[in-house]
């Protein structure tokens, strides 16, 4: 009887035993042996391949990456999670917010690399990312509107330290004239107006700057105003005399300008603030920021998970012990912190752990969201197990990544084995 119930049992077995086979035991098993082989297999080639994982500069940068990926996101993540199931219990609507962080992980991580190659696009008009960041940029400092503005033909202006210097000097009781180019019609500023020709003034210094180009052939007159021209609303003019300035104004909305008599006898420059770039942005994808900006996505898509593991962990923690603290005189942080927390470090060890071993692996989003300039600088192991495969054709080196892979994630894995087995025991 009882070898008939061991018959019948490795029957139910065996399928799964050869699946288990086929798809884990063989794969492991060939990469190990291949990792020890040359790249066309012909010959052994001991730990040549293993030397590589230490001396080629782009599985090192991988193997920094990965140690980065390991640090922070499984910290963040939990961290958030744990703030996000703390915060959500004292809601009333915390249901409803569990549901809209939980949400991303419904998402493919091709899906989710995605959307973020698109958040981070460096484009403002583009990137969500960005035309948040310009748009509390210019809230403090305003960008220019004239930054490819330059004299144009028979201009009375000279470049003078990234900005424009009149010439000649100015005098009280006359008009100054001047003129730019460069600024496309759609780029002008919403103010701009119809240019003006400024009225002389006595004891005081008057002039237009306005943009010295009008659409059409023998339209205009090159150096003289014309009403189908626009001003330069909003540029700023300085008086200078021996490199101190006198007085500044800015111009009208019709490009008009006045200056006080204390500037009579000074040049009129530009300064470089006027044609100073837009600010556009930060390099998110850049090779300084392109691996926390893929952190980021990942700790959007899993901070989730982990708020609904340590939720359910909260739900289980006696209120007594939280009340009793309370009565104690314990304030919210207090309680939080010698309380809530070690309660829930069985908890946060498995959410840890088991993030640990997914960023280990992780590879969607690194090959997704950076570009291609910057991909060499988000690199990890699993893509570069990816590059050396199929695009370098070295199934050696490949194969010695995938068992160095595997040699990282058993230690967490046992961590993670007999922590549950002393978990079981208790």
């Amino acid at each position: 009887m009882t070898g008939t119930r061991r018959t019948v049992a490795a029957l139910f077995l065996l399928p799964a035993l050869v699946l288990l086979g086929a798809l884990v035991v063989y794969p492991i098993g060939y990469s190990l042996i291949r990792s020890f082989l040359s790249q066309s297999g012909d010959s052994f080639a001991g730990f040549d391949n293993y030397r590589a994982l230490f001396t080629d500069d782009g599985i090192r940068t991988a193997l920094k990456n990965n140690i980065i990926w390991v640090v922070f996101a499984p910290t963040v993540s939990t961290a958030l999670g744990l703030i996000f199931a703390v915060l959500t219990e004292r809601v009333r609507w915390g249901t409803a917010f569990k549901l809209v962080v939980f949400m991303p992980m419904a998402i493919s991580m091709l899906a989710a690399g995605i959307i973020f190659r698109l958040v981070y696009d460096q484009d403002p008009d583009k990137g969500v990312a960005n035309a948040v960041w310009v748009g509390v940029h210019d809230t403090f400092a305003e960008s220019s509107a004239f930054p490819k503005a330059h004299p144009g033909r028979q201009s009375p202006l000279r470049p003078d330290r990234g900005g424009f210097v009149t010439d000649t000097t100015v005098h009280t009781g006359r008009t100054v004239a001047l003129p730019l180019v460069g600024v496309a019609p759609d780029r002008m500023p919403k103010s701009a107006g119809p240019a003006a020709r400024a009225q002389p003034q006595p004891g005081k210094v008057t002039g237009t700057a306005w943009q010295d180009f009008t659409r059409g052939k023998g339209v205009g007159k090159l150096g003289a105003v014309d009403p189908a021209e626009q001003g330069y609303a909003g540029m700023r003019i300085e008086a200078v005399k021996d490199g101190r300035v006198v007085a500044s104004t800015k111009a009208a909305a019709d490009g008009t300008f006045t200056l006080p008599a204390a500037a009579d006898g000074a040049r009129l420059r530009l300064p470089a603030s006027n044609f100073r770039e837009p600010y556009n942005g930060v390099d998110w994808l850049g090779p300084a920021l392109v691996t926390p900006a893929v952190i980021g996505a990942y700790v959007w898509m899993w901070a989730g998970f982990a708020m609904v593991l340590i939720a359910a962990g909260l739900a289980g923690v006696p209120r007594e012990l939280l009340e009793a603290a309370r009565v104690d005189g314990a304030n919210e942080w207090q309680v939080f912190r010698r309380v809530t927390v070690p309660l829930l470090a069985p908890v946060l060890a498995v959410v840890t752990v088991t993030l640990m071993i997914n960023v280990l692996k992780i590879f969607d989003l690194v090959f997704i969201i950076p570009p291609g300039s910057s991909q060499d600088d988000a690199n990890v192991l699993a893509l570069e197990l990816y590059r050396k495969g199929f695009s370098e054709d070295q199934p050696g080196i490949a194969s010695a990544i995938a068992v160095f892979l595997l040699l990282l994630v058993i230690p967490v894995m046992l961590f993670n084995i007999r922590r549950l087995r002393r978990e079981v025991r208790r």
